[in-house]
């Protein structure tokens, strides 16, 4: 098997889209913690109520996997090899984070039918990265 340190254009596909997706995470992030107001408006109270009693450390969970991922991304497209660590960093935060959006809140119930499908997404997604970066640095497409 030969490898190549000229990754190839689906590597630049994979790293743009993740680092658009991550800056919409960052952005998310932001508007949770400092736009709430505009976030919230057409929730209902209960919805509201819901947000507004995530603990606290849910926030700081939810802080580690965008900006992590969001530096994996930009390393990710400087090809270097921390991508890779900090792709797992923003996975296994993001797999808390989700975990506990589904299972220890009552989201389904407060947000409706189908609110599982973008925490889904978002731990697909970030599996993808991760799992991506460590095929990336494999090909020695990623370097110090």
């Amino acid at each position: 098997m030969t490898t190549s340190h000229k990754p190839n254009v689906f590597f630049w596909v994979i790293a743009i889209i993740g680092l658009i997706w991550n800056a919409m995470g960052v952005f998310q992030f932001f508007a949770e913690n400092f736009m709430k107001e505009t976030l919230y408006e057409g929730y209902t109270e209960e919805q509201i109520a819901l947000m507004d009693n995530m603990p606290a450390w849910i926030s700081v969970i939810f802080a580690i996997a965008v900006f992590s991922g969001f530096l994996g991304c930009v390393l990710l497209v400087m090809r270097k090899n921390t991508a890779v660590a900090l792709f797992l960093i923003s996975l296994v935060a993001v797999i808390i984070q989700m975990s506990y959006w589904l299972f220890f809140t009552n989201a389904k119930e407060v947000m409706g039918d189908g609110v599982e499908y973008m925490p889904i997404t978002v731990i697909v997604v970030a599996a993808i990265l991760y799992f991506y970066s460590k095929h990336a640095l494999k090909k020695g497409w990623l370097l110090k």
